[in-house]
């Protein structure tokens, strides 16, 4: 398989197109998802989602035109330049199935990508651009007036996460093991020093 080249002034247009879009805003947000456009990257809540290029390219071609149709012949003349022979068709589906799986979207009841039928695509949220990063810290923000109480409230998601990342580490390595039999052992020691006969 060969890859196409891309001509000096294709090059050039494109670089042109990146530095403009990148001067003008580096991440756009829609929903709890950002596009880091600078590092060609999704993030979701602050976490990195890998998808290919191709993907990603369907991705911007959606977002950069929220509410607007954007046709199947759109996308294949950015996913393929002329002179690449494939079944447009079946890899726009695929991609495009792809970028809901990524998104944790459905076809059927879509949040994101809505199939216009014969016609092509449209982003349905709405995308703010901006310049810097959100950042999410997994702290829950919870109105008390105890402030300690607050700044210890961690969601239960990252905090399972941590446990179980923990966790796992420590029965590969078979300390978890050694731990939870002295634990044991501990315990049936305490047993039965409660319930010996006087």
């Amino acid at each position: 398989m060969s890859l196409p080249m891309m001509s000096g002034s294709a090059l050039n247009a494109r670089r042109q197109e990146l530095s403009e879009v990148k001067a003008a805003a580096r991440y756009l947000r829609f929903g709890e998802f950002q596009v880091d456009l600078q590092r060609e990257e999704l993030l979701k809540r602050g976490s990195r989602v890998r998808i290919p290029s191709k993907v990603f390219q369907v991705l911007l071609a959606l977002v950069e035109r929220p509410g607007e149709i954007v046709t199947r012949e759109v996308l294949r003349v950015r996913l393929w330049p002329g002179g690449t022979f494939v079944n447009y068709d079946a890899n726009v589906n695929t991609t495009v199935n792809k970028l809901r799986l990524a998104l944790g979207d459905s076809p059927d009841k879509p949040t994101y990508v809505e199939t216009i039928p014969r016609q092509g695509y449209c982003f349905l949220g709405s995308v703010e651009r901006s310049n810097e990063l959100l950042k999410t810290s997994g702290v829950l923000t919870i109105t008390t007036p105890d402030a300690v109480d607050a700044q210890q409230a961690v969601s239960p998601i990252i905090a399972k996460k941590i446990v179980s990342g923990k966790f796992a580490a420590l029965f590969t390595n078979g300390w978890g093991a050694a731990i939870l039999l002295c634990g044991i052992l501990i315990g049936v020691g305490i047993v039965l020093l409660m319930h010996r006969p006087s």
